[in-house]
């Protein structure tokens, strides 16, 4: 009985840990022309599934970074990201390829249109506001090492 107890007490933990947003990840600075990035680095598969769920708000200047290990048709969802996102797909060289828009918590899946290792998540609307289109260029030490 006692085994039992702490076995549910420690898959409880585990999924009250799953369910907190993901804070802690490295940061890289990016530029949109004039505009400043603060992104958050998802890159191993675990931070990349995780991603920004959980998340109730985010700075409209900040953003979260998925880096592929190869350049790829990336799609992601919404299931259990409560905010509204928009989602840049990005060639190496930091060449905006496709925007998409995606509305919180569904699973309809968004897709690079060409393979590629990067996409961008930040608030809806952010890329929009902004100017940034595709073929619109990104700067930041990731996209300049390549």
């Amino acid at each position: 009985m006692k085994f039992a107890v702490f076995v549910a007490a420690v898959l409880l933990a585990a999924s009250a840990q799953a369910q907190q947003p993901q804070m802690d990840l490295p940061r890289v600075q990016l530029a949109a022309g004039m505009h400043q990035i603060d992104a958050q680095v998802a890159r191993t598969p675990d931070q990349r599934s995780i991603g920004l769920m959980h998340r109730k708000d985010m700075p409209s200047h900040e953003g979260m970074l998925f880096v592929f290990e190869y350049p790829g048709q990336q799609c992601f969802w919404m299931k259990n990201t409560l905010l509204p996102l928009s989602i840049a797909f990005i060639a190496d060289d930091g060449t905006v390829v496709n925007i998409e828009e995606m509305a919180a918590q569904t699973l309809e899946s968004h897709c690079s249109a060409k393979p590629v290792r990067y996409a961008l998540e930040m608030n809806k609307g952010w890329f929009a506001k902004r100017g940034v289109k595709p073929g619109a260029r990104l700067t930041g030490s990731l996209f300049q090492a390549r």
